[in-house]
Formats: structure tokens, C-alpha cells, sequence
């Protein structure tokens, strides 16, 4: 029984992915604009063609449920979030004999573990993973995630003991000048 419902979750994301995900191959990017979610195992094997494809993705809009798996499975340096970006988080789910949703320990356990230290912190801070979604996005998504709108470099000043953000130079602007 359980392997049938672990192929059953695999199947149901795999078709929820591919009905949920833009794909833009002129641009060499992934645009996920109004992503509700599906089942894990659709994205699972979405997200892992796609972090082999070595495309970046682009979160604009929400993300929600098994979309969320991005964030572990795609590498860090290809992804970004526009000031459009939501990500919603909840517990995973399957329908019980009658349709109803019940929750799945194993589904929200494999979420958690997809999830980099970063997002579970955050996802612990605000309550964890249950049926509520909690939504992360803005200040809070910008500490995780780079941002698509205004690239930005972390540098370390001697006197901070933190990592800062600051705006990168407009690589064009300074080619252009460089040509002259």
C-alpha cells in the first residue's frame, strides 16, 4: 500500500507540474508566475530535469505547495524572485477513500526534507508545516532568496560580522563605457 501511494504522489506531481510550469527556452529560464502545486512526485522529477537542464528559474508570482521544493532542488545560484514572489507552505495531503484530504506524515516529512536549512528555519518560526499555508514572501523571501529585480552582491566589511547586500554595477553600463 505504501509504495502505491508513493507512485500515486509521483505521478500526481509529475501532470501538476507540467500543467503549472511556464518554460521559456528562448531565454535559457524557467518563469513560474501562478504555480498552485500538485503532487511532490510530479515536481520532484520536474525540478530535477530542470537543475540538469542548468536553467534558471525565475519566481514571479506564487509558488505555492509542492512548487516550494524549488527552493531545495534547484541550486541556489539559479534561482531569483521578483518583488512578485510568494511561496506558500503547507502540509502535504493525499484524498482519503471517500476524496477528502487527510494529511501525510511521509509527504510532508519528504517536503521537509527537500527544503535547504534556511526555509525549514523559517518554516519553523512561522508555526511549521500543517494544513494552514503560511506564506513567505518580501523582506523575509529576500533573505533567502537573491532577487531577480535588483541584483545584488554579499560582501563582508571588516568592521560587520555579517554578510550585507548592496546593488551590483550595471555590468552593461560598464561595458559600454569600457568599449569607448
Amino acid at each position: 500500500m505504501v509504495g502505491t501511494d508513493v507512485m500515486r504522489i509521483r505521478g500526481l506531481l509529475f501532470c501538476a507540474a507540467l500543467l503549472a510550469c511556464g518554460v521559456s527556452s528562448a531565454s535559457a529560464a524557467m518563469r513560474i508566475a501562478e504555480d498552485r502545486g500538485g503532487q511532490i512526485g510530479q515536481y520532484l522529477q520536474n525540478f530535477a530535469a530542470l537543475r540538469s537542464s542548468g536553467e534558471r528559474v525565475i519566481i514571479d508570482g506564487n509558488c505555492l505547495s509542492a512548487c516550494t521544493m524549488v527552493l531545495g532542488l534547484i541550486p541556489r545560484d539559479r534561482i531569483c524572485a521578483t518583488s512578485r514572489a510568494r511561496f506558500g507552505f503547507h502540509a502535504a495531503w493525499m484524498p482519503d477513500a471517500d476524496g477528502r484530504p487527510v494529511t501525510s506524515p511521509m509527504g510532508t516529512q519528504a517536503l521537509w526534507n527537500v527544503y535547504p536549512p534556511s526555509v525549514r528555519h523559517w518554516i519553523s518560526r512561522h508555526g511549521g508545516l500543517s494544513r494552514k499555508m503560511i506564506f513567505l514572501e518580501g523582506r523575509s523571501l529576500a533573505g533567502i532568496v537573491a532577487s531577480c529585480d535588483a541584483p545584488v552582491e554579499r560582501v563582508r566589511l571588516r568592521s560587520e560580522p555579517r554578510y550585507t547586500a548592496r546593488p551590483l554595477r550595471d555590468m552593461r553600463a560598464t561595458a559600454a563605457s569600457d568599449r569607448r
